[in-house]
């Protein structure tokens, strides 16, 4: 299966999911194309390791959102793409791109959704005050963080936390399950009805 990975910042989690393909935690996949909104993302130098094409864009080189994802599309055609995983890519996805990818795109985001969706997620939770939060792995739809939901991993907030420690901790098991995630979807073992998503056995 052809994956395309979005990313804006240092791209950790595209590195677990190249690492995992690599060591054969996960089988049956290729990144084929990095999509990047941010010229100067280290996640360019991840690809760059491992030999992956790379689109890089700025936004505001273009006349709208309609403008970059058109480009974007054509050079996921271009790819053959069949998925698309968000890691950490900070913008909202338009029409464009969900009319050709709808079902087919997924998102990690550092919270238990729907709690503390949006930007900063991990300092909304620890500044809330919460006992146990966590990660979500969910389908993209037209929302912030507001997609079916595939799955979840709690991370407890310890005594003494600080919002470092604390996210180097959710950041870890984002490496854990991203990759498991993205398995199950080659392995077509994600159904989605609804909101509702199963995990075919």
């Amino acid at each position: 299966m052809k994956l395309a990975v979005f990313a804006s910042g240092s791209g950790s989690n595209f590195g677990a999911i190249m690492e995992a393909i690599e060591n054969g935690t996960i089988t049956g996949a290729d990144i084929v194309l990095l999509v990047c909104d941010k010229p100067g993302a280290y996640v360019l130098e991840r690809a760059a390791q491992y030999g992956i094409p790379t689109f890089v864009f700025q936004a505001k080189e273009y006349p709208d959102k309609v403008a970059f994802e058109t480009e974007i599309l054509r050079r996921l055609e271009e790819a053959g793409v069949e998925r698309i995983i968000l890691a950490g890519y900070m913008r909202l996805i338009g029409e464009t791109l969900l009319r050709a990818y709808g079902g087919r795109m997924i998102n990690l985001h550092p919270s238990l959704l729907p709690s503390f969706s949006g930007k900063d997620a991990i300092g909304q939770a620890f500044r809330y005050g919460v006992k146990v939060t966590g990660i979500t792995v969910h389908f993209v739809d037209e929302g912030m963080d507001t997609g079916p939901i595939i799955a979840q991993r709690t991370v407890e907030v310890q005594q003494g936390d600080t919002e470092e420690t604390l996210a180097a901790r959710i950041h870890a098991e984002e490496h854990l399950l991203l990759p498991e995630v993205v398995q199950l979807l080659v392995n077509n073992r994600v159904q989605l009805d609804g909101r509702r998503v199963e995990i075919i056995a």
